[in-house]
């Protein structure tokens, strides 16, 4: 009976120390997966600190390269501004010249219009004592810059344009070969005749006919006839080479020798 009673002890303190060590494991077992689901938060929660690290460096790499572009862009920009301000300048100081060309206008206009009708009474007296050849569209060149004085649509600087053509036009006479028809008063009759002028050294007339010719005397300014045997031919060549008609060749004309001075 002892011994029956000393197995139901040790059974009992089997059973209790089986309890104890079932009570310690769950304990342990519930401590350990405490500490996993906190280091499992920890680890979490340094996965989102990283992340929103990683997002803020990229962040911070966008905006310092933003900040870099702006600053090339501001770089150009003073360039580009300072070009354009010496540009401004450079305009400025035209506008000063402009301004003060405009200012001396009226002036200019005033002292104008007065050479104007010199170089036109000048021209006149020019081709009133010159060799009498084209003798009316000459004076209706004249006439024509005359009536133009008083017309008050037309600029004082196209007057002056239009003046200076003329007196281009008379320099261009004395440098050409030139023929054309006209008349001339041969022994009382008006005769036909074709004229042929070589600058203004020569100017000589040929009847239709070919049977009389005559030169320009300037210092008599008037017509004398020449021998018909001597310049006829030649007078005959120096027409067709200034219509064209034949090429240029010497010619034995009559000219009148420069005064010694």
């Amino acid at each position: 009976m002892t011994m029956h009673r000393f197995k139901n002890v040790l059974i009992a303190a089997v059973v209790t120390t089986g309890a104890v060590f079932g009570s310690v494991a769950a304990v342990q077992a519930n401590t350990l997966d405490s500490i996993l689901q906190v280091g499992e938060a920890k680890n979490d929660a340094a996965r989102k600190s990283q992340q929103k690290i990683d997002r803020l460096a990229d962040e911070t790499r966008d905006l310092l390269d933003d900040y870099k572009t702006v600053n090339k862009q501001i770089d150009g920009l003073k360039v580009y501004n300072g070009r354009l301000q010496k540009q401004i300048d450079n305009q400025i100081a035209r506008i000063a010249d402009i301004d003060d060309s405009i200012a001396q206008v009226t002036v200019i206009q005033r002292q104008m219009t007065p050479l104007v009708i010199r170089m036109i009474d000048g021209l006149e007296k020019f081709v009133e004592l010159d060799v009498p050849f084209h003798m009316e569209e000459r004076q209706q060149r004249i006439d024509f810059l005359r009536a133009n004085l008083d017309r008050s649509d037309v600029s004082v600087a196209e007057k002056f344009r239009q003046v200076l053509e003329a007196y281009k036009i008379e320099a261009e006479y004395g440098r050409k070969l030139d023929a054309y028809k006209g008349s001339v008063e041969i022994d009382g009759v008006e005769r036909d005749v074709n004229f042929f002028r070589v600058g203004r050294i020569a100017l000589l007339y040929q009847t239709t006919d070919t049977e009389i010719s005559g030169a320009w005397d300037q210092s008599t300014r008037s017509w004398v006839p020449l021998d018909r045997g001597e310049y006829r031919n030649a007078i005959m060549k120096g027409l067709r080479i200034a219509r064209k008609e034949a090429s240029i060749d010497l010619m034995n004309l009559p000219i009148e020798a420069p005064e010694a001075q």
